[in-house]
């Protein structure tokens, strides 16, 4: 069972390689291979898309290597083979970005992203530093996650659902801030998991786990 974790030049992948490393080794979930390669892309079990920056940026240089997203889509839509997307990657499966200009995503958890809007406004954006899980339903991913749980964010962004049945768990900054999004084969999660000590490395062990 191989997990690829997709490098197309968005943000420092090593310590996210290092954290499914680490799980993968006490799961027994198999290998876990960086690659921009279309072919170990298709070809992987399961994939993890990373980024950081700004939406549209970082589905630009998605969608510049040639085969890569259509490899991602022929993944997730035709095999059905499980997805975890994290920060901007978690946004890239909505259908729609509002970030400087209209972008379109993926569209596997229907919705759009937009920016914070903390009350009061005193509360500086982006939400960046640890903040307390608020778990909004149960799911294979959160499987011995809890609210209370403290995760580690920096956005400026979020994805607003268009069906509140996709949104597993979100926190508290100035109002609701969407955290975990799941739909048939695909989850995200907002915050950095390889940055969230015990609560990430849980997540990413279970999502190494799912079998859905």
């Amino acid at each position: 069972m191989t997990t690829a974790i997709i490098d197309y030049q968005s943000g420092n992948l090593h310590s996210a390689q290092k954290a499914f490393e680490r799980m993968a080794a006490e799961t027994g979930a198999g290998p876990v291979i960086v690659t921009s390669d279309p072919d170990l892309v298709a070809r992987a079990d399961r994939l993890v898309l990373p980024g950081d920056g700004a939406f549209p940026a970082c589905r630009n240089a998605l969608f510049a290597v040639p085969g890569l997203a259509e490899a991602m889509v022929e993944a997730v839509e035709g095999q059905g083979r499980p997805f975890l997307g994290i920060c901007v990657g978690m946004q890239l499966l909505a259908s729609v970005g509002h970030e400087f200009e209209e972008t379109s995503g993926f569209g596997w958890v229907p919705g759009e992203i937009r920016r914070i809007t903390p009350e009061p406004a005193v509360l500086k954006v982006p939400h960046m530093g640890w903040n307390d899980l608020v778990v909004d339903r149960p799911h294979p991913v959160l499987e011995g996650l809890a609210t209370g749980d403290h995760t580690y964010f920096v956005h400026s962004y979020q994805m607003q659902v268009a069906d509140g049945a996709d949104r597993l768990a979100h926190v508290e900054y100035g109002g609701d801030v969407t955290a975990i999004v799941a739909r048939d084969t695909v989850v995200g999660a907002q915050f950095h998991p390889e940055k969230s000590q015990a609560a990430g490395l849980r997540l990413i062990a279970n999502f190494l786990a799912w079998r859905p």
